[in-house]
């Protein structure tokens, strides 16, 4: 997969990771494209290593379902980084 196809990726897997977690999360679309392609690449490594899973194509669901795991994954820890003290 290039470039452009970890992007776009990245995009919406951040967007569905931004849907499925409840609460109020920041950011633009450039929070949430960032936020997908961190969480595509930290998902295709776990599924890589943990599973060795296949993350080259695009169309794969197994792909998918890891950068959107991923995706939250990092969604959560970036919750916990930024959360204000009461």
């Amino acid at each position: 997969m290039g470039f452009i196809g970890w992007i776009v990726l990245g995009l919406i897997a951040g967007a569905i990771a931004k849907a499925i977690k409840p609460g109020k999360q920041g950011g633009g679309w450039i929070a949430t494209l960032v936020l997908g392609v961190v969480g595509a690449v930290v998902g295709g490594w776990i599924g890589s290593a943990l599973f060795n899973a296949d993350i080259s194509s695009f169309w794969s669901l197994s792909t998918w379902l890891l950068a959107i795991g991923g995706s939250l994954i990092v969604l959560i820890i970036w919750g916990f980084l930024t959360r204000k003290k009461a």
